[in-house]
C-alpha cells in the first residue's frame, strides 16, 4: 500500500451503486458482537447487523475459532457442490438440530451465496413443478435484486434499476396494506373470479415480516389463509425467511408458531452464522425434481460458511435457551420502543421479536433521526415505502446494557426531531 491518502478511493473508483456508506461515511476497522470501531478509534453500537446477516453479532469467538482451525488445517475452501467434511457436518447438524425437532422433511438445496439466488431457485422450481407461470407477490415485498426476484419486489426505486420490463408476477395487498380492506378476502375474490385477469398461480411468495417494506408483520390467520388459498388453487407457498428468520423474531423460523408449513423456504443472511456468504432453499421432498446442475452457482460450496453455520446451530439452537432469551429481550424492546414512539404524534410500532421499529410517519423525519443517531454513535437505518420506519435490527446477542444505551441514543434523537423547541430549551 502506498502512503498516499486513501480517503477518496471510494469516490474515485467504487460504483455509484454504493449506499450504506453514504449514510455512515467512516471507515470501519474492527467489529465485535454489537460494536463497530472506525479508523479513528471511535466505537459505534450496531443496530443494523448487516441487515440481519449478523444475528449472532460480529466475530463470535466460537465460530471464529472453528474457522481459523479449518483454515489452518488446509480445509477445503471452495468445493462447488462436491462432498466435503464441512458440508456433511453442517447438513447433519441442520437435520438434527433444526429439521427433525420441527418435523420438517425438507431437502436442502445450496444456491448461489445470496438470498436473491435462493428466491430465484424457489420461483423457478414452483413454475417447473406446477407448469404455471404466475407468482403472486405482495405489496411492499422485497425479495432480491436479480431479475426474477426483482419482479417480485415492490419497491419502485429498486425495480427501476432493471432497465427493462419485469414480468411473471401479480401483486396482491399484504395484510393491512389498504385501510378498510380485508386483504385475504380480496385475494380470494380475485382468484375465484374467472374474469379477474389473473392466471392460476404457481406460488404465493411472502415474507412473514417484511424487512425492507416497513416491518409489516403478517398474522397467524393471514398466513394460514394464504396457505389455504394456495392449496385450494393448486399453488405452492414460498415463505421468504431470509431477513425474518434465524431467530430474528424468536424461533429459528419466523413462521414456526403460525401453524403453517411452507413448501419452499429461501434462507440466507444469518444462515452462515458469521456473515459469510451462504444461501439455501428448503424444498418439500416431492418437489425436488431438479435435474443435476439445472440450477447451480459457482460459490454454492462455501465451506468456510458451512463451518461457522454448524457452530452457530450447535451453540445457539441445541436447546431453547437462546430462543427464550430473544423473546425476553424482545419484550423489553417493545416496551422501550413504545415509550420512545410516544414522543412522536401519530407514531406506531411495527414488526415483532427483535425485528421492530417505529413508524414516525415521515421519511424525512426518520432519516434525520438516523443521522442524529449516527452522530452520537449508533448505526441504525430506515425501512418502509417512504423510508418512514426507524428499524432496530441489533444483533440478537447484544448485551442488554448496550441495547439500552443504543435505545437511549435513539430516544434522544427522536425527541430532538419530534419536539426541537422543547429539547432546545432544556
Amino acid at each position: 500500500m502506498t502512503d498516499r491518502n486513501l480517503t477518496d478511493i471510494y469516490e474515485r473508483r467504487e460504483s455509484e451503486a454504493r449506499s450504506y456508506c453514504r449514510a455512515f461515511p467512516v471507515s470501519f476497522t474492527k467489529a465485535q458482537n454489537a460494536t463497530l470501531t472506525d479508523d479513528d478509534g471511535r466505537s459505534y453500537i450496531d443496530f443494523l447487523a448487516g441487515c440481519s446477516s449478523l444475528n449472532y453479532g460480529h466475530n463470535d469467538p466460537d465460530m471464529k475459532s472453528a474457522l481459523i482451525e479449518h483454515i489452518s488445517a488446509d480445509g477445503v475452501t471452495h468445493g462447488l457442490d462436491m462432498h466435503t467434511d464441512a458440508k456433511a457436518a453442517f447438513l447433519d447438524t441442520f437435520e438434527r438440530v433444526i429439521l427433525q425437532p420441527r418435523g420438517m422433511a425438507h431437502k436442502v438445496m445450496f444456491t448461489g451465496p445470496t438470498g436473491t439466488n435462493a428466491v430465484e431457485a424457489a420461483m423457478k422450481l414452483a413454475r417447473k413443478t406446477t407448469g404455471r407461470d404466475t407468482i403472486i407477490a405482495f405489496t411492499n415485498g422485497f425479495h432480491g435484486m436479480t431479475m426474477g426476484a426483482l419482479a417480485a419486489t415492490g419497491n419502485a426505486g429498486k425495480r427501476a434499476g432493471a432497465g427493462t420490463t419485469l414480468s411473471g408476477v401479480v401483486r396482491m395487498p399484504y395484510e393491512g396494506a389498504m385501510e378498510g380492506v380485508d386483504s385475504l378476502a380480496m385475494i380470494r375474490a380475485m382468484l375465484e373470479n374467472p374474469s379477474s385477469g389473473i392466471d392460476a398461480p404457481a406460488a404465493f411468495l411472502i415474507e412473514p415480516v417484511q424487512g425492507e417494506g416497513g416491518l409489516n408483520a403478517a398474522s397467524k390467520a393471514f398466513l394460514q389463509g394464504i396457505q389455504a388459498l394456495a392449496k385450494e388453487h393448486g399453488a405452492l407457498v414460498i415463505m421468504d425467511d431470509i431477513q425474518a428468520g434465524i431467530g430474528r423474531t424468536g424461533p429459528f423460523f419466523s413462521f414456526e408458531e403460525m401453524g403453517v408449513t411452507p413448501d419452499l423456504i429461501p434462507l440466507a443472511k444469518s444462515l452462515s452464522g458469521m456473515g459469510l456468504p451462504m444461501a439455501a432453499l428448503l424444498i418439500r421432498p416431492d418437489l425436488d425434481i431438479w435435474k443435476p446442475a439445472e440450477h447451480n452457482g459457482t460459490f454454492r460450496g462455501n465451506n468456510h460458511a458451512f463451518v461457522t453455520a454448524r457452530v452457530a446451530l450447535e451453540k445457539f439452537w441445541s436447546d431453547d435457551r437462546f430462543q427464550r432469551m430473544i423473546e425476553e429481550k424482545a419484550k423489553r424492546l417493545t416496551d422501550r420502543l413504545r415509550a420512545i414512539a410516544a414522543h412522536v404524534p401519530g407514531a406506531s410500532l411495527k414488526g415483532r421479536g427483535m425485528m421492530q421499529g417505529i413508524d414516525v410517519g415521515s421519511g424525512e423525519m426518520a432519516a434525520a433521526i438516523c443521522a442524529t443517531c449516527f452522530e452520537h454513535g449508533l448505526i441504525i437505518e430506515t425501512s418502509g415505502a417512504h423510508d418512514e420506519v426507524v428499524k432496530v435490527l441489533a444483533p440478537l446477542t447484544i448485551p442488554q446494557e448496550q441495547l439500552n444505551t443504543g435505545l437511549d441514543i435513539l430516544e434522544r434523537a427522536v425527541k430532538i426531531h419530534a419536539t426541537p423547541k422543547a429539547i432546545a430549551a432544556e
